[in-house]
């Protein structure tokens, strides 16, 4: 992304908004403005009533020649509508901002599902969640109080110098670039000064909810060693840091608001001694002088409303700045579906790949052929590179070079990944259209449907963070039910029955065997007995595949009796 510009926070809405709901984003700003020149369009046209209708009283001749009934019409007019608009406009801007950052949250899941993304969000974990919500929600201040609050605001301005420019052209000229350039003036100036508060504010933040997950989550082994104290320390720190960049930005909003006051008396003080010396010259009528006050004392009170979101503005430019890598297309060789989905599985064509950072390559000029239907085994010591293997196979490693192709695959990881819900809930993630039927079938598939009967709750039983609730050996089998939950075509384990026990190991391995008929398998194992699974034994060595041993022959039998036995 250091090569591209990065797009700010208002491009980021509007490049990932629906024609829609651009529609209701323009909309929107045209609404805010229409309520704000309404509000003005009414107190002005009251207080010219007003005026003219008591002078029109001083002389009766005037008073019975006098039309009280367009000016009244007018003004309920103008209430209705100011009321109409401001319902309008909260619920078109509100609803137009809540539809961009949900679809920007998918495209942030999209960008996370990209390769790498997985393991860089397994090293930082609350990294995600934080620009799901905080980033995310801090660029709704982007348009509902910059952009929207920003064309009120100059719509105003255009009125007051075209009701003034009306009555004496000079002065509206006058009045309109004065409202503009002290109005919008203020606010860019507020929203520099903001920034480095604004991004101090937002480094605390993230600082402080990490912190405080690390002291609940690690509160046991932090007593162990004696560091609760230390970590506490921390967080009075950070909260510190956290009050400081409060109170600076509470301090330049209090600023801005007191310099948009002052702005405004100026400008009704201006235009008053302007009417004033125009009323005397007999250029002005009192009416029309009334008029042209009213409008002024209105008009800088748009651009007041700015000051939140030039406060806030340090805050969205880094969002944007943080989610914008994310929202980019990634780079690397791009995973194409394969020409024959009826004969292969997978295909890798003179792979090299490395992990992000890393000097030397984790996968260097692999290549390597599944059939339809096959079943392989990659094996090699430990860091020979069959885990990144798989990565690339599953398009969690992007090669630098090379081709690689292959059916939807469906990962059953090392690490039994279960999530805090209900057994029904960590199933649904594999086919989350699937009934109660499809759900014991496969639980009975995996061995697991007589535990989960004498469940309370049955399928319903909450699970706690990692699956707690379950043991080691239901943890996995609940991971091989939701496996076979999936119709992919490619299956890829990496090291299915690690840290199962002998017995748990063959039964797991039995189910999969059957249910793999007519599927492709993938293994990285070191242990016998998930490598006699295999129709073909591929040995990887320093992350290139340099052997590949067909069942029946005498070296896959010595190769799977050099492997670790139960």
């Amino acid at each position: 992304m250091s090569a591209r510009k990065r797009p700010g926070a208002w491009l980021l809405l509007w490049r990932y908004a629906q024609p829609t709901h651009r529609r209701l984003l323009a909309a929107g700003a045209l609404l805010a403005a229409l309520t704000v020149l309404a509000g003005m369009a009414l107190l002005g046209l009251s207080g010219w009533f007003i005026t003219a209708t008591a002078l029109a009283g001083l002389v009766p001749a005037t008073a019975f020649m006098f039309d009280v009934f367009a000016p009244s019409a007018g003004i309920r007019l103008l209430a209705l509508g100011r009321t109409g608009s401001r319902y309008a406009e909260r619920l078109v801007t509100h609803d137009a901002t809540f539809a961009v950052l949900a679809a920007l949250r998918v495209q942030l899941f999209l960008g996370w599902a990209q390769a790498d993304a997985a393991r860089a969000l397994l090293r930082r974990p609350g990294r995600l969640l934080f620009r799901l919500t905080s980033d995310i929600d801090a660029l709704e201040s982007v348009y509902l109080r910059l952009v929207a609050p920003a064309s009120a605001a100059l719509g105003a301005a255009v009125l007051a110098g075209l009701v003034v420019g009306a009555l004496h052209g000079g002065l509206g000229a006058a009045l309109a670039t004065w409202l503009i350039g002290a109005g919008l003036g203020m606010a860019w100036l507020t929203a520099r000064q903001a920034r480095r508060p604004a991004v101090l504010r937002a480094h605390a933040v993230e600082r402080l909810r990490a912190r405080t997950i690390d002291l609940v989550e690690g509160q046991t082994e932090l007593v162990m060693v004696g560091q609760v104290g230390a970590q506490l320390q921390a967080l009075a720190r950070i909260d510190q840091r956290l009050a400081r960049a409060d109170l600076a930005l509470n301090r330049l909003e209090t600023a801005a608001g007191l310099g948009y006051a002052c702005a405004g008396t100026l400008t009704l003080v201006a235009v008053l001694l302007a009417v004033g010396a125009l009323v005397t010259q007999g250029v002005l009528g009192a009416p029309a002088a009334a008029l042209a006050l009213l409008v002024a004392l209105t008009a800088m009170e748009p651009f007041a409303a700015l000051r939140r979101g030039a406060a806030e503005a340090g805050r969205t430019w880094l969002a944007a700045r943080r989610l914008a890598p994310r929202m980019q297309p990634s780079g690397g060789v791009p995973l194409a579906a394969h020409e024959d989905p009826a004969a292969v599985a997978l295909r890798m064509v003179d792979i090299v790949a490395r992990y992000p950072g890393s000097p030397d390559p984790a996968v260097r000029h692999a290549s390597l052929c599944l059939e339809v239907g096959e079943r392989v085994a990659l094996i090699g010591p430990s860091g020979a590179g069959k885990s990144s293997l798989l990565a690339v196979a599953t398009g969690e490693l992007a090669p630098e070079s090379g081709t690689v192709s292959f059916a939807s695959p469906c990962l059953l990881t090392q690490r039994t990944e279960l999530f805090q819900d209900s057994l029904r809930g960590n199933l649904l993630l594999a086919a989350p259209e699937a009934d109660d039927a499809r759900l014991w079938a496969v639980l009975h598939d995996a061995g697991l449907a007589d535990d989960v009967r004498a469940l309370a709750r049955g399928l319903d039983t909450p699970l706690g963070e990692g699956g707690l609730g379950l043991s080691g050996g239901q943890s996995r089998r609940l991971a091989l039910a939701r496996l076979l939950l999936r119709d992919a075509p490619l299956w890829v384990l990496d090291e299915p029955t690690e840290a199962l026990d002998t017995a748990t190991a063959h039964d797991v391995l039995q189910r999969l065997r059957r249910r793999a008929c007519g599927r492709s398998l993938l293994i990285a194992t070191h242990l016998r007995r998930e490598a006699a699974l295999a129709d073909r034994l591929v040995v990887v060595r320093d992350g290139s595949t340099v052997a590949e041993l067909a069942r029946g022959s005498k070296a896959f039998d010595e190769a799977l009796l050099q492997l670790r036995p139960d």
